[in-house]
């Protein structure tokens, strides 16, 4: 080594580098995060449209309880405040798309700030978190605060033009299972059919899950930036199809409750799903084979929010039973 390849405390050396993964990416955090903010954007703003100004005060009070929650704790940890990157704003509008429109709006900022800081801050902050914070903030919401959460449905504003004779305060999983299929789907008739109802949205259901459309041009976004990848969801799809194709009513799995939210936006989130593509695969297999089954067999109608968190749990030892295998050239020492 040369003179001038010496280390020194105010150079050091130039081939000692960090821990692994080294990924060079043109986007950064702050811009993966605004991109996904705007891909939710449109669902949460139609479920706003469909279900009225509750569902507006929702939504904000989850934001403005996320931002609070992550000003205060890096105040408190003498941390570097970092709103701006868009993190605190995703885990408030994604806690807020989860739930019905009609809870109060103080539960939501609850739940928002129950997620920064037992569902983020406690773990070390973004990018340390072992759960997803939107779902550690609705699974506490569903626990502390039953009753709205399981009575908050409402039916779609009157201006759609939907009979609303033929419509419950439940939702259609939950008709689904007290009642069966055709009073399901009655939830979400149209002028186009109900499973064209369950599409665009016009039925009862959280404030962002109920139009599978809108999440898809969020989510087809995100994989035109290569943000995403399909990897995930169509495994949980799979496995979703693979534990209720006997249901007679598979469909209606597919297109209601919170899948494709959870799939697209939750599941795919980059700190709490394994990082191979064989290690995705059973990760998106475990979360859907678990949503068929709480759904088919559990005490909740729902089961994408627990099916998640539970995966979570799983992914260190996914990332370890499914390492990259490193290619060994011939006649290198292994």
């Amino acid at each position: 080594m040369s003179a001038a390849e010496t280390p020194t405390a105010a150079a050091p050396h130039p081939y000692v580098i960090s821990p692994g993964p080294h990924v060079r990416v043109e986007e950064s955090t702050a811009q993966i995060m605004w991109w996904v903010n705007g891909a939710l954007a449109p669902a949460a703003i139609w479920g706003v449209i469909v279900f009225g100004p509750n569902a507006l005060a929702v939504v904000l009070a989850a934001i403005a309880g996320a931002l609070a929650a992550e000003w205060a704790v890096a105040r408190a940890l003498e941390r570097r405040v970092t709103l701006h990157d868009g993190s605190a704003v995703c885990t408030g509008l994604l806690l807020a798309m989860t739930l019905p429109p009609a809870v109060p709006w103080w539960t939501a900022a609850l739940g928002s700030i129950f997620a920064i800081v037992f569902g983020k801050a406690i773990f070390g902050g973004l990018g340390y978190n072992l759960f997803n914070p939107a779902l550690i903030g609705r699974a506490f919401m569903l626990a502390t605060f039953p009753v709205a959460m399981t009575a908050g449905w409402i039916a779609p504003q009157p201006w759609f033009a939907v009979p609303v004779d033929a419509i419950t305060t439940a939702t259609p999983l939950a008709v689904l299972r007290e009642q069966g299929l055709p009073q399901a789907l009655q939830l979400a008739a149209s002028p186009g059919g109900p499973y064209a109802g369950l599409a665009l949205g016009l039925r009862p259901g959280s404030i962002g899950e109920v139009s599978v459309l809108l999440i898809a041009l969020g989510a087809g976004a995100l994989l035109a930036r290569r943000i995403i990848t399909l990897t995930i969801p169509l495994s949980i799809f799979s496995g979703v199809a693979l534990t209720t194709a006997f249901s007679g009513a598979l469909t209606l799995h597919l297109l209601s409750g919170g899948l494709w939210l959870g799939a697209f936006f939750m599941a795919t989130d980059y700190v709490t799903s394994p990082v191979t593509r064989n290690g995705k695969i059973v990760f998106g297999l475990i979360i859907g084979a678990l949503t068929g089954i709480i759904r088919l067999y559990g005490g909740y109608p729902e089961g994408i929010c627990y099916a998640i968190l539970l995966a979570n749990t799983l992914v260190p030892a996914l990332n370890t039973w499914f390492r990259p295998r490193r290619t060994m050239l011939a006649g290198t020492p292994s």
